[in-house]
């Protein structure tokens, strides 16, 4: 009876721990580096299938075997995406990037036909899958995410510097340029193609200067303010995110190491502890051995 009961019990529990062995290795299927770069060489077929799938001409000459690949590969990423959920379990779906790459291929099984075929102009976005798989594409993603508060300050003072000038534009060359300066929308469009440099001078500022001799101080500071000072303060934001991004990895990095460098003398310290534990056991057993032989020695 306490052999059955005993039986069951080892029985019961076994079952959990092969169901963790289970998942780890699962785990370590999905994290191994080959299966990952698997993932990587198939996102980038898949997108070169994609492509060739637009001419009418090629998939006639493959007799239908680009769409076959394509499906294929879709196959291949909904079987990748259920082992990743069945390693993970629901831990699968708090990470952002796991949900990125779930939301991408649920779009993929979404039927393009009826109402639904604009959805079959979204399979190229499988290809964006490659954020989340190359690691250095992510952090750049990450970074940019990251700096999208600092972004929309500076897209707040650019906005600023825009409306400043657009008024000072309206209210100088509105009569003789109606058509660039008639209207403060009309000014910052005009502005904003002087901002990105493209025939501003020829086009715009040389006929103006024509007209007002000292327009050439208002493009010139314009363009000072806008296009060397404004956006680069967006390159520098984003550079200073990067690198926050960078040092907070490496600060990860090192106390992990820390962590388990302590892990082991902890390891360490534990089993010199237990040995020096039964060296003292083992000296006072000698001294009662020893003892107890030079007592039976002794004559009473």
């Amino acid at each position: 009876m306490e052999a059955g009961l005993a039986f069951s019990s080892d029985h019961g529990s076994g079952a959990p721990s092969l169901l963790r062995a289970w998942h780890a290795r699962l785990q370590a299927l999905v994290e191994a580096r080959v299966f990952q770069n698997t993932v990587i060489a198939v996102i980038c077929i898949n997108g070169v299938t994609l492509g060739l799938e637009t001419s009418d001409d090629l998939v006639a000459w493959s007799r239908g075997a680009i769409p076959l690949i394509n499906e294929a590969i879709l196959a291949f990423f909904v079987v990748e995406i259920a082992l990743r959920i069945l390693a993970w379990g629901p831990r699968f779906f708090r990470g952002p990037w796991n949900l990125f790459d779930f939301s991408i291929v649920a779009i993929s099984l979404v039927p393009d036909a009826g109402a639904y075929t604009v959805l079959r102009a979204l399979r190229i976005l499988r290809l964006l899958r490659l954020l989340s798989q190359v690691s250095r594409l992510r952090v750049i993603v990450e970074s940019l995410l990251r700096a999208l508060p600092g972004i929309g300050w500076i897209g707040v003072l650019l906005g600023l510097v825009y409306y400043v000038f657009a008024v000072m534009g309206t209210e100088l060359y509105g009569n003789t340029f109606p058509d660039w300066f008639g209207s403060i929308g009309a000014s910052m469009y005009t502005l904003f193609q002087v901002m990105t440099l493209e025939s501003w001078s020829e086009a715009i500022a040389r006929p103006v200067m024509e007209e007002h001799t000292g327009a050439w101080f208002y493009f010139v500071a314009f363009i000072l303010v806008s296009a060397f000072t404004v956006l680069n303060l967006f390159i520098g934001i984003i550079v200073n995110s990067m690198q926050s991004l960078h040092w907070e990895e490496e600060e990860e990095k090192r106390v992990a190491s820390e962590q388990k460098a302590h892990d082991e003398r902890e390891e360490m310290l534990r089993h010199l502890r237990e040995l020096h534990a039964k060296v003292d056991r083992l000296e006072q057993r000698i001294q009662v051995d020893g003892a107890s032989h030079g007592n039976g020695q002794n004559p009473d």
